[in-house]
């Protein structure tokens, strides 16, 4: 008797690379998850590729490690090329990546505990 198993994809996914325009290293993170140092991973994220299924899935970009500081909150399936001086004050240094809508209100949170919210993996 064959067994048949299901497959189960977890979204958000992000895929992020040490080069930009998409070159060089690379990682998938899959669910909803924050990264405080994005210097820490591949030693440094320069480009990535946000993708879900759902249209209010948010992506959350810091300008300072460890959800601090001036933020821009993106909405939706984003590939984005070049995240040096993305945001208007500097480097994206961290990033929340959610398959949920946060609310300015929820970051606003985020930002001033450096929690994540429940459910949420810290990397």
């Amino acid at each position: 008797m064959v067994t048949i198993k299901a497959a189960s994809v977890i979204y958000p996914r992000l895929r992020v690379y040490s080069e930009e325009n998409f070159r060089g290293l690379r990682r998938t993170y899959r669910g909803n998850l924050g990264i405080a140092d994005i210097d820490a991973v591949l030693t440094g994220i320069e480009s990535l590729r946000f993708f879900s299924t759902n249209p209010n899935a948010t992506l959350v970009l810091f300008d300072r490690s460890r959800f601090r500081d001036n933020f821009v909150i993106l909405r939706g399936n984003r590939s984005i090329r070049e995240l040096d001086d993305f945001l208007r004050s500097g480097d994206v240094e961290s990033l929340i990546s959610s398959n949920q809508r946060l609310t300015p209100a929820q970051v606003r949170a985020i930002q001033r505990t450096g929690s994540l919210p429940s459910g949420y993996r810290l990397i």
